[in-house]
């Protein structure tokens, strides 16, 4: 069973900066979907960026361009999400997912949607007020 972990979490100022971390337990893929997502009150869970990392290809949603980048450590199994120029809409609680991939799958991998991940957090809360 993987387990991930979200922090860095909290309230800001619209304009501010945040930067959030996940934790994932000992993984034995070594191609992975990794990716964030976010859940505002009232409204469905959206993806805000995800990486592949077996071409190291990202996505972003349209919202989140320019002001949020998502990266990753492999060595110590961290995803992270730095998010710049914060806006009151960006509120939410955040997740962060993931799916391993089997060596012997060499199809098109999507990571872009949460039918494309299998493992969650138990999400972190971003509160930006303005």
């Amino acid at each position: 069973q993987v387990r991930l972990v979200e922090s860095g979490g909290g309230s800001v100022q619209a304009g501010g900066s945040l930067r959030l971390s996940c934790t994932v337990s000992e993984y034995t893929y070594s191609r992975r979907c990794m990716g964030w997502f976010r859940q505002a009150p009232g409204k469905e869970r959206e993806t805000v960026a995800s990486i592949y990392t077996g071409g190291d290809s990202t996505y972003y949603a349209d919202s989140v361009k320019g002001r949020f980048t998502i990266s990753q450590d492999n060595a110590k199994n961290m995803l992270y999400l730095q998010m710049s120029s914060l806006k009151p809409d960006d509120t939410a609680m955040y997740y962060c997912a993931t799916r391993g991939i089997p060596t012997w799958y060499t199809d098109y991998v999507r990571c872009e949607t949460e039918d494309d991940f299998i493992y969650w957090g138990q999400g972190t809360q971003v509160t930006v007020s303005s």
